[in-house]
This record gives C-alpha cells, structure tokens and sequence, in this order.
C-alpha cells in the first residue's frame, strides 16, 4: 500500500454504522417468505463476520415496523424477538438462563417467583401444585410459554445458536433440539437459528428432525464473481461517504486489497475499518499504515479462509436442490428445443 496521510478525526460514526447491502436485502426477501408460525425451524448458516447477526436484527425490527399500527392499539403484542444463546460457562448449556433471556426480551419481570398453580373445580381457587418450587426450570418454561402466547410473538430470532449444542454432550444433542423444537409447538413460534457452519452438522441429527428444518446460507462476496465484487465495492463506498472527514476520498483506492483480506465479508470489514480508525486517532494522524496496522494477519486470514472453505464444502449438499422432471416432461422439453433451434 502506498502512502497517504490525513488529518485526525473521530471515528464515532462507524461505530452505529449498518449497511443494508446486496446479500442482507436478498437474504431478508428469502426469509420472510419462509416465516411462518407453523413453519419449519429456519437454519441461518454463513461465515464468521460475513452480517448473520445483522440480519438477524433487521428481520425482527422490520416485523417491529410492520406491525406498529398493531401495536399501539395492543401495548402488549410483540410479534418477533431476538436473544443471543449465552455461552454461560457451564459444562451443560443452561436452559434456564436461555428462558430468562426470552423472558427479559419480553419485558418480563423475574423478580416475580415462577411456580405452577391448578384450579380447585370445587372452589375455583388457586392452588399451588405439589412439590412445585418457584423459579424451577419447568417453572421458567412454563412462564416462557406463556408470555409468548400472550405476547402473540410469531417468530424467534437465537443468535449463536451453536452455544445449544456445542455445550452439550454427544447424548444429549438430539435432547436439545427436541427442546427447541417443542417450544415451537407449543407457542406456535417460528426459531430462527442463526450460526456459523459448525451448527450445520449439528441441526441434522435425524430423519425426523431433518425434515423440519430449512436451511438458508449467508455467503460471503467471492472474489472470482464479478457481481460481487461490485456489491463488495458498494459497501466500501458506504463506509467511506459515512465519514469522509475521516477516509477523505481514499478508502475506495484499497477496495479489492480488503476484499482479499477481509474474505468479501462485510461484518469482518467493518471491524477493520473501525481498529484502523482507532489507531488513526491514537497516533495523532491518519494514514494507511493505520489501515495496515488493522487488518487480519496473514495467520488469521488463512484460519478463517480454512473454516470457510470447509464450511462450504459442508453445507453445499445441504443447499442443493435438484427436481428431476418425469421422462415425458423431458421428452417435451427435448422436442420444443429441437424446434426452436430449427
């Protein structure tokens, strides 16, 4: 890189920066058309830094937008909702701190005891069931059940869905999944898996609970397509109009070295151009050695690159999909281009 210097400046405006671009407004248009209450479990699968979480984000503020008339007329309706599925450190994935995060996403109050009550039919008084303590994990499923029904909430959006999984012994994968899955059923809510490649081994532990989920991919832009490379370009472009006080004209001219670095992901681009800024303004000044400083090293890139072109390799099956035409369609066929070619 050749270089450049300009003046110091903030780097503030990068740090809320969300480009919509080409790949979050296709992927957004194929996944609304996929939402469904009663729909299968949609598996959101791409590379690491390549905008899952984003999209995710835009998914349920845009369900947000859509139903604002419905939901000043119904303080109470929330019609989608994202958590994160928290690594908490434990040797087992906690479901109770995965309900706590549904319940505080919906506005619960935990202060309040979760505890299972009955209805005596002779006096129609409450009764608290035996042996039932308060905030028991069934307690808190329980009450998870409830404030999505009454929250009238259509789909849930769990970013790092792998930490289900990945915490939990070989045994009790298909435990986990069963879990998710009954959750759905019983709310009539969509899940919204979203993760890196590894979850895609991991959502198919059956021929039963294959069928029911839908897999969608989040490629990367790739440098060998001439499409996305200009939608890589545009993206850069953003970041460079968003805060031109800081990349001057300039950031545009190392366009194509960020793609190779970056991998075409958009995600991993963002942070880059916000540690380049960081140092920019930690030096006193700007310049492209501030932007060198800050991208992958070479370690990182080809860690990553290996993840992705594994993953890729993975998922590729699981994304085809072929319909072969009956014998006489074929012939048709055959036959009507037979008579266009002459």
């Amino acid at each position: 890189m050749k270089k450049t210097t300009l003046t110091s400046v903030s780097a503030g405006p990068l740090a809320n920066l969300r480009i919509r671009h080409t790949r979050i407004a296709h992927l957004m248009s194929e996944v609304k058309s996929l939402l469904d209450p009663e729909g299968d479990i949609l598996a959101l699968l791409g590379p690491t830094g390549v905008g899952k979480s984003m999209l995710g984000g835009y998914l349920v503020e845009n369900a947000l937008k859509e139903a604002e008339s419905a939901m000043q007329a119904n303080s109470g309706l929330m019609p989608a909702l994202r958590i994160e599925a928290v690594s908490s450190g434990e040797a087992e994935f906690s479901w109770s701190l995965f309900y706590q995060c549904i319940l505080e996403g919906l506005g619960e109050d935990l202060s309040m005891p979760r505890q299972v009550y009955d209805v005596d039919p002779a006096s129609g008084l409450l009764l608290r069931a035996r042996g039932t303590r308060t905030n028991t994990l069934g307690g808190l499923r329980k009450a998870v059940e409830n404030a999505l029904l009454a929250r009238q909430v259509q789909f849930l959006v769990v970013d790092e869905a792998a930490h289900i999984f990945h915490q939990s012994s070989p045994s009790k994968l298909k435990i986990q999944l069963n879990t998710l899955k009954s959750l759905s059923n019983t709310t009539g809510v969509q899940l919204v898996l979203v993760g890196s490649y590894d979850l895609y081994e991991l959502v198919f532990l059956s021929g039963q609970l294959a069928r029911r989920i839908h897999v969608v991919h989040f490629p990367r832009y790739r440098e060998d397509n001439e499409a996305d490379v200009r939608a890589y370009k545009a993206c850069v472009q953003q970041f460079q109009n968003a805060n031109s006080e800081l990349w001057g004209d300039s950031l545009m001219e190392y366009a194509d070295a960020l793609m190779e670095n970056t991998l075409g992901c958009v995600g991993t681009l963002k942070s880059v151009l916000k540690r380049a800024a960081k140092f920019a303004n930690g030096r006193g000044k700007w310049s492209v050695d501030a932007l060198q400083a800050a991208l992958l090293t070479q370690t990182q890139r080809e860690q990553i690159l290996r993840e992705i072109q594994e993953g890729e390799h993975r998922i590729e099956p699981g994304i085809t999909r072929e319909l072969h035409l009956p014998k006489k369609s074929q012939t048709t066929k055959a036959t009507k281009n037979q008579r266009e070619a002459a």
